[in-house]
């Protein structure tokens, strides 16, 4: 058994297949359940899943197997049970954490292959203005990353607000000199954010989405799609690896921004005119 993580030993077992949403829909919630998901039985995962019963034998039959039993002997395979360490029993805090601990660790995997990144940071930075999209849960995704993109990028525009004005501000961005736009996309999926990317490329945008999930809603609406999956262990989900991963296409961004230094340092000079800091 090689060293990636449950989550992606899982994400390979699906990949090269066909899917159709809702089978997409079962994938997504046993990626994001890796760990318990060997131990469901069809009916529990139906409903973690919210699809019937009969829809997760279907989705077993369209990955190769003879039914759901014969799928679950195989997860078992794939993602074996892990001790704890020491024996020790963690407590519930302290399993969110080693699950998100877990979520870098697969980032980190992905990103042993830097080409997506680097291609998504050249098509970000090459784009003047850059739209950064992120509504609900994404927002502070975005917010995040932008502020931080406006130190080095001439012209970042935030999308984290829905509604009516949505396209018209995509549409601005285009015609203003877009090319391509960010995506923030997490759990739950707002329909008005996949609405939106199906527009924003019909307007002739490149879509590059940070998702958690490559069986994420907005897959089929994204030219360049890098996931980043969050944790579920608490009441509301955690997105330690999403933030990296922007932070991560941020250092990239700086290789194709000649003068990203440059507005770096003019920044801090007039910080410290303003005596912005305390510190």
């Amino acid at each position: 058994m090689n060293d990636t993580s449950p989550a992606a030993r899982l994400q390979q077992l699906f990949e090269g297949h066909r899917l159709t949403p809702t089978q997409r829909r079962i994938a997504h919630c046993m990626v994001r359940r890796a760990a318990d998901v060997p131990f469901l039985s069809s009916v529990e995962l139906a409903e973690l899943a919210g699809v019937s019963q009969p829809s997760v034998t279907r989705f077993a039959v369209a990955l190769g197997f003879d039914g759901y039993p014969a799928l679950r002997r195989r997860l078992r395979e794939v993602v074996p049970a892990e001790p704890a360490q020491d024996g020790r029993e963690f407590t519930e805090y302290q399993q969110a954490v080693h699950a998100e601990i877990e979520n870098l660790r697969h980032l980190a995997e992905l990103l042993a292959d830097p080409g997506p990144v680097e291609r998504a940071a050249r098509l970000l930075a090459a784009s003047r203005p850059l739209p950064v999209l992120g509504l609900r849960a994404a927002s502070s995704q975005a917010r995040g990353f932008s502020y931080f993109a406006a130190k080095v990028h001439p012209d970042v525009r935030l999308l984290d607000e829905g509604g009516s004005m949505l396209a018209d501000r995509i549409d601005a961005a285009r015609r203003a000199g877009a090319t391509a736009l960010l995506c923030f996309a997490l759990p739950r999926h707002p329909r008005e954010v996949v609405e939106a990317l199906a527009y924003a490329r019909q307007t002739g945008l490149t879509v590059v989405t940070v998702a958690d999930s490559a069986f994420a809603p907005v897959a089929a609406h994204s030219d360049v799609l890098i996931p980043a999956a969050v944790g579920t262990g608490l009441a509301f989900d955690t997105a330690c690896a999403p933030m990296l991963l922007g932070r991560v296409l941020l250092e990239a961004m700086c290789d194709g921004l000649p003068d990203a230094q440059a507005r770096l340092e003019e920044f801090d000079v007039r910080a410290a005119e303003r005596g912005l800091f305390a510190d």
